[in-house]
């Protein structure tokens, strides 16, 4: 994967030309890629386009690489992930991860939609991640020891204090409502029975999705500095007495959006160019 993710950095250097390194890199959810609208654009590259990426197979993921401008910082945004559930293996949701290390981005911020277990989280909520539980059995770094990478990283802390705080003294400038919570991952793509929101819950998870764990895992293996978003966008199997459906969760995140563009421009606008 680090050739892959070195040959994509040299594809996109010489389809961008001359660009600032990136303040942060920003990996946009199910729905929020409404964000990249926001961006000052200095260039635009669908996956298709590069050779190692395809398109998302997953509605709400646009599939594409946007460096600009967002409140006057250069970033680096990709509009939709890769997912273990559409067949990949667990290191290709992390590729993007790398890619962005490749080009200079040394701070991650992701976002993602997730289903709301704690009781006090509402639909349209956005929630800062304290910490996940991986219950997706499946870790990116298996394998041999990609060059660059710490072989055994410590996952104590790997969502970062400072850039939490950060995004909540963000929320009170945007005056944005703003949750924290653990988050939990599972393989999907399913969602949850009754049984196992009821599990969740008693291992003390607020949120559940099935993303951004291993980008998280492979961000610290680099060495980067990650914090990430949740935007809850229904009650849990069990919680709320309707059917989940993804075109529920792409209309809540569709209401959210603008909160959510809000919190991440006045996060970015502060940060260290």
């Amino acid at each position: 994967m680090t050739e892959t993710a070195l040959s994509i950095g040299d594809f996109v250097r010489d389809r961008a030309g001359a660009m600032q390194p990136p303040v942060a890199a920003i990996v946009l959810g199910s729905g929020l890629g409404g964000l990249a609208q926001e961006l000052e654009e200095h260039a635009r590259i669908d996956y298709g386009e590069i050779p190692g990426l395809a398109p998302p197979t997953v509605a709400g993921h646009e599939g594409r690489i946007i460096m600009g401008l967002l409140a006057g910082r250069p970033v680096l945004a990709f509009a939709g992930r890769f997912h273990m559930y559409e067949g990949y293996p667990p290191a290709m949701p992390g590729l993007l991860v790398r890619v962005a290390h490749a080009l200079g981005a040394r701070l991650l911020l992701l976002s993602n939609a997730a289903g709301g277990i704690r009781r006090s989280l509402s639909p349209g909520d956005l929630m800062v991640i304290t910490d996940h539980v991986n219950l997706s059995f499946r870790n990116p770094l298996v394998g041999p020891l990609v060059a660059g990478d710490r072989r055994f990283p410590d996952m104590s802390q790997p969502y970062d204090e400072e850039l939490q705080r950060r995004l909540h003294d963000a929320a009170a400038r945007a005056k944005v409502k703003l949750e924290r919570g653990v988050y939990g991952c599972l393989l999907g793509p399913t969602y949850e029975t009754r049984a196992e929101v009821r599990m969740l819950e008693r291992l003390g998870i607020d949120a559940v999705g099935m993303s951004t764990v291993p980008e998280v895992i492979v961000a610290a293996a680099l060495g980067m500095r990650c914090a990430a978003v949740s935007c809850i966008t229904n009650k849990a199997a069990g919680i709320a007495p309707e059917p989940i459906a993804h075109e529920h969760v792409l209309a809540v995140t569709a209401r959210a959006a603008h909160d959510f563009e809000r919190l991440v421009t006045e996060f970015v606008g502060r940060l260290d160019v």
